[in-house]
């Protein structure tokens, strides 16, 4: 069965809902609601493969205090693989949030990339994967040319990329396969056609309640609504459309059908108020 190395953030972060975003005034806001949960674009990726019984591990960094083993022991629970890097500092945010899916997301501790110490047993776990997933960190970064070096196809996503933020360019210039949303686009399908004339093979467009629109190698657009589903949350909604149309493309799918099992995907990530529902029983175990 074809596998999937994915290096990249699994974070703790504490989430707020509130009726509107706060404006840049000195004022006070009551929450909605408010919990902590696993976070974490990489994670979230390796959560959907790992429900869709894709083989999968997962590389990241946390250190070993208190909110790094909490990640590190619910994604175990959740039947993720994963291979972990002792670090300074756990990856924890703090996103501020609205019904509507509106979302600021502060960065309350990143870790910084890795020494070269493990980088050969790195190499061979990418070299052993069908497809590579480097998502936007400065370990993922390091570790580009090392993957660019295996020969093995990497996909990218670049999430709400403005088409001239200069630490995205290196994972656009590596990438196969690049995923984004539409959130600072003006044109989406002629960012994805620029990335097909570079030298990708797929490039899609996440749009949020309109779906996702799509470009494959042949310059042929694609286009796939959005699955209905009552939201509780929209965290993790574009990692899991993308691990749906990986899972999709490895078992063959042309690319109409892999963005349908993408938009699959994305919508029972929008069903839990979680990264995914395989970490609802580990999170809110009286809740399931």
């Amino acid at each position: 069965m074809s596998s999937v190395f994915i290096a990249g953030p699994a974070s703790w972060n504490s989430l707020v809902v509130l009726d509107r975003l706060p404006e840049p005034v000195p004022h006070m806001q009551f929450a909605e609601e408010s919990w902590q949960t696993i976070g974490g674009t990489s994670a979230g990726k390796a959560l959907t493969l790992t429900a869709l019984r894709r083989e999968t591990l997962l590389y990241a960094l946390s250190a070993v205090d208190e909110p790094g083993l909490r990640v590190r022991d619910a994604l175990a629970a959740a039947g993720v693989n994963a291979r972990w890097r002792d670090a300074a500092v756990t990856e924890q945010h703090l996103n501020l949030m609205t019904r509507a899916g509106e979302r600021v997301s502060l960065y309350l501790a990143a870790p910084s990339e890795a020494d070269a110490a493990h980088d050969e047993q790195l190499v061979a776990a990418m070299a052993s994967a069908d497809v590579l997933v480097l998502d936007l960190a400065a370990e993922p970064l390091r570790l580009l040319p090392l993957a660019r070096s295996t020969g093995r196809p990497i996909w990218v996503d670049v999430h709400d990329y403005d088409g001239e933020a200069e630490f995205h360019r290196p994972f656009l210039a590596a990438a196969d396969a690049v995923f984004c949303n539409a959130d600072k686009l003006a044109d989406p399908v002629a960012f994805l056609r620029s990335r097909i004339d570079a030298g990708a093979s797929l490039a899609v467009c996440t749009l949020g309640a309109d779906g996702a629109v799509a470009v494959d190698a042949a310059g042929d657009v694609h286009r796939v609504p959005a699955v209905p589903v009552e939201v509780i949350d929209t965290n993790g909604a574009g990692d899991a459309f993308l691990a749906g149309v990986l899972d999709a493309v490895l078992g063959g799918a042309a690319v109409p059908a892999a963005l349908h099992a993408g938009a699959q995907a994305a919508s029972q990530v929008l069903t839990t108020r979680h990264l995914h529902p395989l970490l609802d029983p580990v999170l809110d175990p009286a809740r399931s």
